[in-house]
This record gives C-alpha cells, structure tokens and sequence, in this order.
C-alpha cells in the first residue's frame, strides 16, 4: 500500500547534476556522486577571496583531466598540437564561468591539478553541485560553485572582417 503525502515527509532535496558536453564523443550527465568512480585527489587550498579576503578549504575530487578523458575529447591524443586547441569552459549556477586550456591539465603540458570537486571540508557537495577548483591559483576567481556545464571546444576562433 502507498504511503499518503501527508506521511511522507519532507521531500529530499534534487541532487545537482551537470553536463559533460562539447567536441566529445562521450558526453555524459553526471551527478556529484558519479565522481567517485575516478580516483579522488584531495587540494589543501588557501585562495585570496577579495569580498572575504584568505579563505582555507580542504577539497577532494577527481581530477578534471580524468573526467574529460573519460568523455573522450575529439581528437587523436597522440597529437600534441593538436590537444593545444581545445579549451574548457565551466559555468555554475550562479552564472559564475571560468575558461581553461586543455593545455593547462594535460600531462604532457601544464600538469595542473584542477579538480571537480564532490566535497568542500569533508562534506558531500551532492545538494550543492561540484566546485571547479584550482588549487594552483592564488585568488579564487575561477573557482566555479555548482559546476552545472562542463563544455570542451575544439573549434578554430572565426575570423572577423578588418575595419
């Protein structure tokens, strides 16, 4: 027998999702719970915060690079020049967006450590949505909160007419 809405109680809260999309031949839906299927990596970060000012935090999550890969980027991994013209723009539910080259978090160029974060300070981040996270930059502007689109382009820039 089904339980009355009366008795239910308070309905959960959604679980934030976003969108792996782009010049990829996997593009994926994914839940911050769906993060932990990569291997996690935990940032000890300090970032300068210019409402708030240091701000300490301890984030885990998988790298962003690992995500992506597993999304397949379109085109041959092989080729290094190639993989220079991909960037990476991430946008959160605030409307706060952040671009990265793929050039930054790949292995065989910048290395950087830049995380989608599933908790901030040991807590799950599965309300909230993932955070966008560089631990390398010293001010916490392209820390994206609620990451809701993951988009890679790969496109040449368009030439505009001169004048």
């Amino acid at each position: 027998m089904s339980q009355s809405l009366a008795n239910a109680g308070p309905a959960a809260a959604p679980t934030a999702e976003m969108v792996i999309t782009g010049d990829l031949r996997r593009p994926a839906r994914l839940k911050v719970s769906d993060l932990l299927a990569w291997p996690q990596h935990t940032a000890q970060v300090a970032f300068e915060c210019a409402t708030s000012g240091v701000r300490h935090h301890r984030f885990t999550g998988p790298l962003l690079y690992d995500v992506l890969t597993d999304a397949v980027p379109d085109f041959d991994p092989r080729r290094r020049k190639e993989r220079l013209r991909f960037l990476i723009a991430v946008s959160g539910a605030d409307g706060h967006y952040a671009l990265l080259s793929w050039a930054e978090i790949d292995p065989d160029f910048g290395r950087a450590p830049v995380l989608l974060a599933a908790s901030l300070d040991g807590a799950p981040l599965d309300r909230a949505g993932s955070q966008l996270v560089l631990p390398q930059d010293r001010c916490g502007a392209r820390y994206v909160s609620g990451v809701e689109v993951v988009r890679v382009d790969g496109r040449p820039p368009v030439p505009t007419a001169a004048g």
